[in-house]
């Protein structure tokens, strides 16, 4: 066991996040944990980091136990450049050992200026450079929050990757739900204080909840059955004169006392939308660099009024500036964006800038409206609050003191509150909890307007687009028809037909080359070809110290993984010096038979 956490509680103000929960890490395990927003996760995870502490209950640790955290809003040097931070607090001679396969990592992580200043980054940078930072540290147990947010598609993958091949222990927090299909063992779900843990991962998990949700109603209905019954016998004038009826007596007072399954509350959404005329938004040869960069080259587009668009493409490929162009919060270098006399744009931006941390958050909604009509009728400012799970003690709470998700779930409801007939989403998955989403994806299904969204999310955009737009290289835009997995399907058969192409187009200039040219060392092979054995008798040589070291070094953790990087990297080096001798062996056999024809 790696951590082991026993009766945790804490307090926040008037709210108790965590009542007495207990978590156990293993070695191997990948924990998954998931809730509303605002109940308490980051808290807990601050608490298993040892970065906060607990108002009850004790945390374990096995001995020497290396842990790695990702915070949620990641606090850094804004002076240090890139790979300073990403490298800090490492000793020196470790920090060369590792400073390539950091840098490595950031180009995954679409970093390449390793010198830039942190100072300098978006948010969504300084995020990946705190990601790469976590993953880089030796660590036994990796903590993480939300360590998908700010990642495209392939980062994704490639994070997935990484962490199934990690073998320590794992607890995170994402509402990913590939993610959370494809890395964890475990999922943890925290509500109203208490931990609830399924052995399981994402489908599972829904699977086994409905199980046990109906489990529950059944029981509950067989209890109010009971009382039901109980309580006509009562009333027909049973008295407690002898013992069987005083037990009775006692037992309906016991099953009356008993409460009913208790369910999170859900934020609901009603569709709420202005009339929308036949003219929505028309882009026409739109074209937008900055500097010598092209983002967007030549776009034209007739927004329908039910079109569901998702938008991808690398982080910085204009994916952003597409919406502010559609908003015309940006003006295109040239081409033009012809807007409706109905449209109404509803924009729920990346950054939630309306947000005003001083402001309470009843006044916040009111001040856009103090009603709205909905399909379920007219609600008050405060009534949607409420549908949008802040009741009245939330309200009057100041938006600075909102977890990043309930800013997120305030953010989201006041661009609703404008009733738009046109939803343009940014990354609307970033904090929000699953829940929130499910309720979202319902909404957008039923949105009787057109909805453009740029996401990363593949579960949301398989369960909401019917078309995908992959802002590529120079600008390109190219148009796909169907949700994410129907976009995959397609590029993988693209390129595979690309690449025997160029298999085919490679291989024909080869095969002629080779017929009309006689074979010959380089010089550059001839040097190599002299040195080669000394070179690979040295590089096992270096494999064999490494492993002796490393059986003398067993209980010094961060020794031991720099030698096990040191011996990785000498048997990459040894297998390619293989290699190559075996091409130079080859080709000096065939210049010898050459000669003697």
């Amino acid at each position: 066991m790696l951590i082991s956490a026993e009766k945790i509680s804490k307090n926040y103000g008037m709210k108790q996040l965590l009542d007495g929960v207990s978590v156990y890490l293993n070695e191997g395990d990948r924990i998954g944990i998931i809730g509303i927003n605002g109940t308490g996760k980051s808290t807990l995870l601050k608490i298993l980091a040892g970065v906060s502490h607990a108002d009850s209950g004790t945390i374990a640790l096995k001995p020497d136990l290396q842990i790695s955290y990702l915070p949620q809003d990641p606090e850094m040097n804004e002076n240090r450049t890139v790979i300073e931070q990403v490298l800090a607090d490492m000793p020196s001679e470790y920090r060369e050992v590792n400073e390539y396969e950091a840098k490595a990592m950031l180009n995954k992580l679409g970093i390449s200026d390793f010198d830039a200043i942190i100072g300098s980054l978006s948010g969504g940078q300084r995020k990946r450079v705190a990601l790469a930072s976590a993953l880089i540290h030796p660590a036994d147990v990796l903590i993480l929050d939300e360590p998908t947010n700010h990642l495209d598609s392939e980062m994704v993958s490639w994070l997935e990757n990484r962490l199934n091949k990690f073998s320590g222990g794992i607890i995170m927090i994402t509402h990913d739900r590939y993610f959370l299909e494809r890395v964890v063992t475990r999922i943890t779900e925290l509500s109203r204080g208490k931990l609830y843990t399924y052995e399981a991962n994402f489908s599972k998990y829904l699977e086994l909840k409905a199980q046990k949700e109906e489990m529950a109603e059944a029981s509950e209905r067989k209890r109010q059955s009971i009382l039901r019954r109980e309580y006509q016998w009562i009333m027909r004038g049973a008295r407690a004169r002898g013992t069987k009826s005083k037990d009775r007596i006692e037992r309906y007072n016991e099953l009356k006392a008993q409460s009913a399954p208790e369910y999170d509350d859900t934020a609901k959404i009603s569709a709420l939308s202005g009339r929308l005329g036949k003219k929505t938004i028309e882009l026409k040869n739109i074209r937008k660099s900055f500097g010598p960069k092209t983002v967007i080259d030549d776009f034209s587009y007739i927004i329908l009024r039910n079109d569901r668009i998702g938008i991808i493409g690398h982080n910085g490929a204009g994916k952003s500036t597409l919406l502010n162009i559609i908003a015309k919060k940006l003006t295109p270098d040239s081409g033009e964006v012809e807007t409706g006399e109905t449209v109404t744009i509803g924009y729920f931006t990346q950054t939630s800038e309306e947000l005003d941390e001083d402001h309470k958050v009843f006044d916040f909604i009111r001040d856009i409206s103090d009603s709205v009509k909905t399909s379920d009728g007219t609600f008050s400012a405060s009534q949607m609050l409420e549908r949008f799970l802040f009741y009245p003690d939330l309200q009057q709470s100041l938006i600075g003191r909102l977890s990043g998700g309930e800013k997120r779930r305030l953010y989201l409801l006041s661009i609703l509150m404008k009733a738009p007939n046109i939803l343009l989403l940014d990354e609307p998955t970033n904090d929000l909890d699953i829940e929130t989403l499910r309720i979202l994806e319902d909404y957008i299904e039923e949105f009787p307007g057109a909805v453009i969204t740029v996401s990363h999310d593949r579960y949301f955009l398989d369960k909401v687009v019917h078309s995908i737009f992959e802002v590529g290289e120079n600008g390109v835009i190219t148009c796909y028809t169907g949700n994410y997995s129907d976009y995959a399907e397609k590029t993988k058969e693209k390129r595979q037909i690309k690449k025997s192409a160029d298999k085919d187009t490679a291989s024909a200039p080869a095969a002629r080359e080779k017929k009309s040219h006689s074979l010959k060392f380089s010089f550059k092979e001839m040097r190599e070809y002299e040195t080669i054995d000394a070179d690979i008798e040295e590089l096992e040589n270096r494999i064999a110290l490494c492993e002796k070291e490393m059986s003398e070094q067993s209980s010094d953790y961060v020794k031991l993984q720099e030698l096990t990087d040191k011996k990785t990297e000498l048997e990459k080096q040894l297998e390619y010096k293989t290699e190559r001798w075996v091409y130079l062996n080859e080709l000096a056999e065939k210049i010898e038979a050459q000669k003697k024809m």
